[in-house]
């Protein structure tokens, strides 16, 4: 059993910083963190960033230079540390481990509200 649990939004207004923690816990052996997601009212879910097999990470267009993805092994945690926060930020985001045979542990998910 895995259990992702997701903290850190809230309502920040345009132009703020917000940083997401996301720690695992459980049979956390056979995992992997995979990255950050969000899903805005009335949208599918999409990546917002992840890393790569490489050690590094990527990020959607739309977050470039603002956003950045970090992980705790020690704290079996990632973090996304968001900036520079806008209006269209707004969702629901979480956070995605994966495990063997591809499959897929998704947090409960924590709310992110941008607006003045």
């Amino acid at each position: 059993q895995v259990q992702l649990v997701e903290s850190g939004g809230g309502l920040v207004q345009p132009g703020g910083s917000l940083r997401l923690s996301c720690v695992a816990s459980g049979s956390i052996f056979s995992i992997n963190p995979m990255g950050w997601y969000r899903q805005a009212p009335g949208k599918q879910r999409e990546w917002v960033a992840v890393f790569t097999s490489g050690g590094s990470s990527n990020y959607v267009d739309s977050v470039k230079g603002r956003f950045t993805i970090s992980r705790d092994n020690a704290k079996n945690t990632i973090y996304l540390q968001m900036n520079s926060l806008k209006p269209e930020d707004t969702a629901v985001y979480y956070c995605n481990f994966g495990g063997p045979a591809r499959k897929a542990y998704w947090g409960q998910g924590t709310q992110v509200t941008v607006s003045s």
